[in-house]
């Protein structure tokens, strides 16, 4: 998979004054466009469009300081259908204007080119299991939230804080299918993860039973789930499960993320500050 990606870096690198089609990245990594996304994104800490962006920009910079060719014909080269919009992405990552940098040779902000490397640690096993299941439904409280990669998520926060104990406890007695109690669930998300973009959360049951009146209802369709638990503090064990899901497992294993809702059900320690983390992730298998 590595090298797969390797080859993806440098088809993008002989495109970055063409249009990049992710769909056609997507084949050289011999992979989907969704898991490509979230691969990348795990990955690399930013999401793919944000790495073109900043490619393109950085070479740009470097034809804008060596003085080839004009402004404009610079900011066509690269994509930009204005002078202005060349401008505006151009100060945005340098911190100066085009116009600026080339006057008086300023420095600029470089990305480097990206180079996936596997390293081997050996220190951990990650504890996971693959089930099928068939179609289930989320009932519960939903909530539009930006996404956090570290750290607590406040949103989230405060909106579980605002349920109230005593509808979370009916709500509980509604789990009838596995992961049972009360889960964590967040659909709709921006498939290159960058931080703040919103998703939908649900804290709720997987149930069969009529959804309480107020209550938000996700159907999930049937598919393959991938299972990690972990256990640790909150919420570093959890988001560092995540990370090293597609870090570590996905590079390793013959399956693939899929489009669908992302379940956490999480069971805390006396003092809240420990929790044991159960991850379900919809994957498919990847012929490789």
């Amino acid at each position: 998979m590595l090298e797969r990606l390797n080859e993806t870096m440098e088809h993008i690198e002989r495109r970055l004054d063409r249009s990049v089609d992710v769909a056609a990245l997507a084949r050289v990594a011999a992979t989907s466009e969704y898991h490509l996304r979230r691969m990348f994104s795990a990955l690399a800490g930013m999401p793919l469009s944000e790495y073109i962006r900043r490619r393109r920009l950085t070479v740009a910079g470097a034809e804008v300081l060596a003085g080839r060719g004009t402004l404009l014909e610079i900011a066509v080269r690269y994509g930009y259908g204005s002078g202005e919009a060349f401008a505006r992405a151009f100060r945005a990552m340098h911190g100066v204007g085009p116009g600026e940098a080339r006057r008086t040779g300023t420095a600029l902000v470089s990305q480097p080119r990206l180079t996936f490397r596997l390293t081997v640690e050996g220190s951990t096993s990650m504890r996971y299991r693959v089930v099928d299941r068939p179609a289930f439904t989320v009932v519960g409280p939903r909530a539009r939230v930006p996404l956090v990669h570290l750290g607590p998520n406040r949103a989230i926060i405060d909106f579980v804080r605002g349920i109230g104990r005593q509808a979370l406890e009916e709500l509980e007695e509604l789990s009838d299918q596995e992961p049972r109690g009360i889960v964590a669930v967040c659909d709709d998300l921006d498939p290159g993860r960058a931080e703040g973009t919103e998703l939908d959360y649900y804290h709720g049951v997987i149930t069969s039973a009529p959804a309480p009146e107020g209550s938000a209802v996700l159907p999930v369709p049937a598919g393959t789930w991938a299972v990690f638990t972990a256990s640790g503090p909150v919420p570093d064990a959890i988001q560092h499960l995540w990370r090293d899901v597609f870090t570590e497992w996905f590079p390793s294993n013959p399956y693939r993320s899929r489009p669908g809702p992302e379940i956490l059900r999480t069971r805390m320690s006396a003092d809240h500050t420990e929790a044991d983390a159960e991850l379900w992730l919809p994957v498919e298998r990847e012929d490789r």
